[in-house]
């Protein structure tokens, strides 16, 4: 199979160097002063294991890739309708697409059933883009559970984690997804396939929604949120919020918000996604985690007030760091989201 990493920075280039490792035929797709270190000198990953270099082929022009079999799209989900009209030349008739992204995904109410069925969230999608480029009879869906960070253009740091999660949006053991666990599980990750990836997505959802925009806020770890009486109980509301609009949905959670807390707070003194994108001056992945959730809330007519809050001071805090930066909100190029993506 012929793969293509489109979006190789922290996660995508760490994936792929681990295929390429492997022996896979892997490309990466990256941009700026990354694209050049790894073109000169491979990728280069540390790891508390083992550290290793791959040569895997690197490129800064989806054009000359040519159509692949597989695409995993590694950008931030804020930078997908920039990136997803590019793709054209490297889907051929029968490519599968990987979301990684975190939040609600583009691709969840296709396929839906029901009412839901086909709906499009604007905060996640504006404008239809991205459904537009990619179809859904493309998509498999992924959880992604890896922490990295690019320690200078082509080295990158894997802190923890080795699992992606895989499933069909309609939930059935295909092929495609078997051989994409496969070619996965070769390259030394865990790989799982779930029937349920919806719920589980609401899983990751349900942490995010709360300890991302908090942490963003309060430059709190995840271990400090979680121990902090007065943080927590706010944790545990928008938590409350979050569940009800899975509720709705008709999506059942395998954990509950107690366990979901105490599995953050073993996580220790870890510094969430969004807090690092903050700290880095990137943009936040604030629509796709937390916007689209309020969304949804809007749509089913739930009282969210007290995600409505966090999300408003954290729009805000973003858009300040912007303007003191000089930099559009809405400027998000796909260097600057090529980025770590822990829990």
């Amino acid at each position: 199979m012929k793969f293509l990493i489109a979006g190789a920075g922290a996660i995508g280039a760490y994936i792929g160097a681990r295929m390429a490792h492997a022996g896979l035929d892997v490309t990466l797709f990256a941009r700026g002063s990354h694209l050049r270190a790894m073109q000169e000198r491979g990728v280069q990953v540390k790891g508390a294991d083992s550290d290793f270099v791959a040569k895997p082929k690197i490129t800064g022009t989806l054009r000359e890739v040519g159509p692949v079999d597989v695409v995993i799209l590694g950008v931030k989900a804020h930078s997908l309708s920039q990136l997803a009209p590019q793709l054209g030349p490297v889907l051929g008739p029968e490519t599968t697409v990987v979301s990684t992204q975190n939040g609600v995904p583009w691709w969840f109410f296709q396929g839906f059933g029901g009412e839901w069925e086909g709906i499009s969230l604007e905060r996640v999608d504006p404008g239809g883009v991205i459904s537009a480029a990619i179809e859904s009879r493309r998509v498999v869906a992924s959880i992604v559970y890896i922490s990295t960070e690019i320690i200078t253009p082509g080295v990158i740091q894997h802190i923890e984690g080795n699992r992606i999660s895989l499933g069909e949006p309609k939930g059935e053991r295909s092929d495609r997804v078997r051989k994409i666990s496969e070619a996965l599980i070769a390259s030394g990750l865990r790989a799982p396939i779930t029937t349920r990836i919806r719920n589980e997505i609401w899983v990751k959802i349900l942490g995010n929604v709360a300890f991302n925009p908090i942490s963003a806020l309060t430059g709190a770890t995840l271990a400090g949120m979680a121990r902090d009486p007065e943080v927590s109980t706010l944790v545990r509301n928008i938590m409350q919020e979050a569940e009800l609009v899975a509720g709705k949905l008709g999506l059942e959670l395998p954990v509950s918000i107690e366990q979901r807390i105490a599995g953050a707070a073993k996580v220790g003194e870890h510094k969430t996604s969004m807090l690092q994108d903050l700290e880095a001056g990137r943009p936040l992945e604030l629509e796709a985690v937390v916007g689209a959730v309020v969304e949804l809330g809007e749509h089913l007519r739930i009282p969210m007030p007290h995600t409505r809050a966090v999300y408003a001071c954290t729009k805000l805090l973003a858009e300040s760091r912007a303007i003191a930066t000089s930099k559009p909100a809405s400027d998000r190029s796909l260097e600057n989201a090529l980025s770590s993506r822990p829990t």
